[in-house]
């Protein structure tokens, strides 16, 4: 992709109809991130319907936009009200929110929201280099590095989203058994449709996710009840000179840090926030500033999971590979199209591709510029009781389902799947492998039939296959150690929740 097509693509991005859609997403996203419970796979999970209607272009811009206003809408409330919209702001809210009580609200909140600028805007830059390159290396992959692809992403994200391998291998593996209902397109079989003439169509990924992300976190959150809210002051808006460097120092570690992991398939924008602030804390020669009202301690996580967000589009769009959910549901937004994320990306279709890509841009600046003074707003709609919000969200959710077939079927799979994520959930079975399970499953089926058929052999006699196989092992031994050591020390996120 040249200069000049990314110049092309930003005029693009500048007219007024996909101007709109940046707008409106970065709006929608930002409302559904503060509200308690739902992050930034529900907000896309919800709103994913209504992008249907528009153009290629627009859909894809309005869900990235809808992202990253999510994920600055969970920090807005964790800094202000010790409410983390979304996982990846709970290490925010601990200095956050301690600033709030400090009267420093409105510091943490501009520190907030000028390092995730500049993570997105380093992860656009970083996009653009790095895209087309490893875009021209997937020219070299055949069915059987497909199928292997596959395999490390499977392996990765079923690691990485719990403390036990096993039961994330299960839920990976329940994913792909789902995706298989209805009728094989390969042979024209039915499968697992139990003699249901409403399985024969399968289950689509939109009434899953909402109910998986949307219903399911609705029914979590009441449940364990909304938190109470301090009634502080914002206090002064600009950081002082000394909590400007400290803040940008670490964001800019944390942009670094989050950007390298968030390229790993299954490291989620929560974890690298968590790895972050847990780095901040430990360089720091006064660790015990953290947890009080340190500047760092909201810079670092909110730089990295907006980097690691940002990362997860560059093996999305170069390789057709989801780090995250979230990143499946745009896949699904790219496949409705027949986008098929890879080389032919950048060369046939470079100016969607540019034109998606300098997107970001424009969103990163229309958020900061919209989130800021609208901080009120966001607070006081974060304060309605959550008895009055549930039945709106759900009253979405079941919209949503619906709209995608115009069937109840998809309705009632959007409740199914609500009440079985919320169950998982109860019992900690982790619900990330199971939908990059769906969304993989059919892609290592076919790889895996393409290759049998021209030779079983084929796996051997192919060393990007068998490099995959060995990362997967690798990445399958890192998370064993990795498990092993968050277990003796109880785990960063529990001791963060407890501490609450």
């Amino acid at each position: 992709m040249s200069f000049v097509g990314l110049l092309e693509g930003i005029a693009n991005v500048m007219t007024p109809g996909n101007l709109l859609f940046a707008f409106l997403g970065c709006l929608l996203g930002t409302l559904v991130g503060v509200l308690p419970g739902l992050g930034p796979v529900s907000a896309v999970a919800i709103l994913f319907p209504l992008t249907t209607y528009l153009p290629p272009t627009g859909m894809v811009i309005a869900l990235a936009a809808i992202y990253y206003g999510a994920m600055y809408g969970g920090s807005t409330t964790a800094i202000l009200m010790n409410i983390p919209g979304e996982v990846s702001s709970v290490p925010t809210a601990l200095d956050g929110f301690a600033m709030t009580r400090q009267g420093r609200a409105g510091p943490a909140l501009a520190i907030a929201a000028i390092v995730s600028f500049v993570a997105g805007i380093f992860g656009t830059v970083v996009l653009y280099l790095v895209g087309p390159p490893l875009a021209r290396f997937a020219l070299l992959f055949g069915p059987a590095e497909y199928f292997g692809l596959a395999v490390f992403s499977l392996t990765a994200i079923a690691g990485l989203s719990g403390r036990s391998v096993i039961r994330g291998l299960i839920m990976a593996v329940l994913g792909m058994v789902l995706a298989a209902v209805g009728i094989d397109v390969g042979s024209s079989v039915t499968r697992l449709t139990l003699g249901s003439e409403a399985l024969l169509q399968g289950f689509d990924i939109v009434p899953v996710m909402i109910g998986l992300f949307g219903i399911g976190e609705v029914l979590r959150e009441l449940q364990e009840g909304s938190p109470g809210i301090f009634q502080g002051r914002l206090g002064r808006l600009l950081p002082s000179g000394e909590e400007l460097r400290q803040g940008m120092a670490a964001g800019g570690r944390a942009t670094v840090l989050g950007f390298l992991l968030g390229l790993l398939p299954g490291m989620l924008p929560s974890i690298t926030s968590f790895l972050a602030y847990s780095y901040e804390k430990q360089r720091s020669r006064h660790p015990e500033r953290f947890g009080r009202g340190a500047i760092e301690g909201v810079a670092a996580p909110e730089a990295a999971n907006n980097a690691a967000a940002m990362a997860g589009f560059v093996p999305l769009l170069s390789l057709g590979i989801p780090t995250s959910p979230t990143m499946a549901l745009i896949l699904a937004a790219l496949i409705v199209y027949g986008l098929i994320p890879g080389p032919t990306l950048f060369t046939e279709n470079a100016a969607f591709t540019a034109t998606v890509i300098a997107s970001f841009l424009v969103a990163n600046v229309i958020l900061l510029i919209l989130n800021l003074p609208l901080v009120g707003l966001w607070v006081r709609i974060a304060r309605i009781p959550y008895r009055i919000l549930a039945p709106v969200i759900l009253g979405v959710c079941v919209a949503g389902a619906y709209s995608i077939r115009n069937t109840m079927f998809d309705v009632w799979v959007a409740l199914a799947f609500g009440l079985v994520g919320w169950v998982l959930a109860e019992w900690s079975w982790p619900l990330a492998p199971l939908v990059l399970g769906f969304i993989l499953g059919p892609m290592a089926e076919t790889s895996f039939r393409q290759a049998i058929s021209i030779s079983p052999a084929i796996f051997l006699q192919r060393p990007i296959f068998l490099g995959f196989v060995v990362l997967a092992g690798v990445s399958l031994w890192l998370t064993r150690r990795w498990n092993l050591g968050a277990g003796e020390k109880g785990g960063a996120e529990a001791e963060v929740r407890a501490a609450k």
